[in-house]
């Protein structure tokens, strides 16, 4: 599951490189006419000043006063007011520079951290249970109330003198420079990171708002189980069953491999369900909506045994992903060094080339143990593989209990959020924290009623709270909801460790997301034995591993669609929705072709472009198959 605000992180609050800041030629004509400090008088500046502060400073110097000029626009000053700025502002002295370092990391902290909770509670109407949304609640909460903040702190100049003062490293100079540095040289560059791009706030307002509608539109996709009908009439689910898409559709696919009865059918069922999202003949009126019964093989519905006409969903689907996109390209403009959103995404926030994503990816895809671990799942299962044995979990060591037993275990145990949030530090000490670390970790974590499938927020700053925000039902948190919230716990307690236990505040966090899912993957593996159940399995290590590798193998296709999608988008800009949905579909077959078919079965299958992040969430899916890798990494060392 997502962190809460990934996306805004992605695309907006990252490293930008703007190496030497020389707008090369091939930089969009907007951009160019931006440039207001040419480049010799910058570099008339710098050797200025290095002649005053000595040779031993000259590569800060140059880097400062090239990352200045590329910012500074005419309403910032004239050229001699920018070389007053640069030779009055530029500092020199080591002791100096720490005092402006940690002056501006306490700020920056302050500003980030108060902005951050302002946010999270204008989202509450609409990412909590309670009352209707009402229209203003989805203003406010797609309201982004720091968007003026940057703008702000250049027009007082507090993001300049952060500028000239400390120097961007392009990912490049990171990762060959990077070994070599401390703890406070690399605080030194993410201060660098911090102010590298220029992008108006009526820009960053409307990427806010259109993610937010995203989210809202996610959020609000479910499907009422207990009326979906088998040809022969017959429901399958029960009653009162809703789940999300795709999360809870996923989940109930995994479950229904212990039921022997009945289970193929329900996955049959559910796979169904997914291709009619996905193609969008999915009758609109039956989203969210308990009023009709609905046979999702035949598209047949009714109300009140008369079958209706119906109007399908059309393009909804993918008219709120073109206006993500369009939305996150018009930043391009203001990162000529990133062009476009998946430079940005992968240099900037993953700080892993695209290329080597795609390589890795690509590579666990077409090697042989896949055919190995498929035909181990073909025969534990005793028939041939469906498309959907993407989500086998077979793998994992389970008690000999129904999910209908573990609902009511879990109903019983957390029949309310604060039900739940009593129980962290022990669910902490169960899974080897000392007594007093849990309590730490888990007084500064509060746990949410989500309307979606739930998601995890981190704290920004120091000794605040982060936010676990689950499904719970009235009747109790459910074993699907269980299952999902021990995930997010996972980024909670990833989230509150370092944003805590760290020595530089610029230094929170994880190097990239896919590292918090690693953490949350560990928690989320360990659920059963967090409800009291033992694992007797002399082999679990290396079902675990097969896990590992069966999930990697289902989350790198998705993710290669996900890259390829908006690498389509980026060939086709003027596209429609429906021209975008034909795209999506053609490329989910044409992977699936070269690297599931022959595997899985079938052909032309598109399943793999259900996942709901692709919408709502812009270039997130990569972290999840690197989590995974991660995940794999660090419990060899535990």
């Amino acid at each position: 599951m997502k962190a809460n605000m990934i996306s805004v992180l992605i695309m907006v609050f990252i490293p930008l490189s703007l190496f030497a800041l020389k707008i090369n030629e091939n930089a969009p004509e907007t951009m160019k006419k931006n440039i207001y400090i040419e480049a010799a008088w910058a570099d008339n500046v710098a050797k200025s000043i290095i002649a005053e502060v000595g040779e031993t400073s000259r590569f800060r110097v140059k880097r400062g006063v090239e990352q200045v000029a590329g910012l500074w626009h005419k309403e910032d000053g004239t050229p001699e007011e920018f070389s007053a700025f640069c030779k009055t502002g530029f500092i020199a002295d080591a002791v100096k520079l720490d005092t402006l370092f940690g002056k501006l990391q306490r700020n920056l902290e302050i500003i980030s951290g108060y902005y951050h909770k302002i946010d999270l509670e204008l989202k509450e109407p609409v990412q909590l249970t309670g009352s209707e949304i009402t229209p203003v609640d989805e203003l406010f909460g797609g309201y982004d109330i720091s968007s003026h903040l940057d703008e702000d702190l250049y027009t007082n100049k507090i993001a300049f003198m952060t500028a000239l003062n400390f120097p961007y490293f392009s990912l490049e100079e990171k990762t060959k420079q990077g070994k070599q540095w401390t703890r406070k040289e690399w605080a030194f560059a993410r201060m660098g990171d911090r102010f590298t791009t220029r992008i108006p706030s009526d820009v960053l307002q409307n990427l806010s708002q259109v993610l937010a509608s995203a989210d809202s539109y996610i959020s609000g996709y479910n499907i009422c189980m207990g009326n979906l009908l088998t040809n022969k009439g017959e429901k399958l689910f029960p009653a009162g069953m809703k789940l999300i898409s795709h999360w809870g559709l996923r989940d109930e696919l995994k479950s229904d491999y212990s039921d022997k009865k009945r289970g193929i059918e329900k996955q049959e069922m559910i796979y169904s369900v997914m291709k009619r999202i996905i193609d969008q003949s999915i009758p609109v009126v039956v989203i969210n909506n308990e009023k009709y019964t609905w046979n999702p093989f035949t598209n047949a519905l009714y109300n009140e045994g008369k079958q209706l006409a119906i109007k399908q969903e059309s393009n909804k689907r993918y008219e709120v992903l073109l206006e993500n996109f369009r939305a996150n390209k018009a930043l391009d403009i203001y990162t000529p060094q990133l062009p476009d959103a998946l430079v940005r995404n992968f240099e900037g926030y993953t700080e892993i080339p695209q290329k080597d994503v795609e390589a890795l990816f690509k590579g666990l895809l077409i090697s042989p143990e896949v055919k190995r671990v498929a035909a181990l799942i073909q025969k534990k299962l005793g028939r041939p593989l469906r498309p959907y044995d993407i989500w086998y979990n077979g793998f994992k060591s389970k008690p000999d209990i129904s999910e209908a037993e573990l609902n009511v275990m879990t109903q019983k145990k957390y029949p309310n959020p604060k039900a739940m949030e009593s129980d962290l530090p022990e669910i902490l000490k169960k899974l080897g924290w000392s007594a007093e670390k849990a309590a730490k970790i888990a007084s500064l974590v509060k746990v949410d009623p989500a309307r979606g499938s739930g998601h995890a927020s981190g704290a920004v700053k120091r000794n605040d709270f982060a936010h676990l925000r689950t499904r719970i039902a009235p009747t109790g948190m459910d074993y699907k909801g269980y299952n999902i919230a021990i995930h997010e716990f996972g980024h909670n307690t990833e989230q509150t460790i370092t944003m805590n236990d760290v020595d530089y505040w610029m230094l929170n966090g994880v190097p990239n997301t896919a590292f918090t899912e690693a953490v949350a993957f560990m928690f989320q593996k360990r659920d059963l034995e967090l409800l009291g159940f033992t694992n007797n399995n002399i082999n679990s290590d290396k079902n675990l591993a097969l896990d590992d590798f069966w999930s990697c193998y289902e989350i790198m296709g998705v993710a290669l669609l996900d890259i390829a999608t908006w690498e389509w988008m980026y060939a086709h800009p003027n596209a429609t929705a429906p021209e975008l949905k034909e795209a999506v579909i053609t490329k989910s077959k044409e992977i699936w072709n070269t690297y599931y078919a022959g595997i899985m079965g079938g052909k032309d299958e598109t399943i793999l472009a259900i996942y709901s992040h692709m919408i709502d969430n812009p270039l997130y899916l990569s972290n999840y198959p690197i989590g995974h890798l991660i995940s794999f990494q660090v419990e060899g060392q535990m």
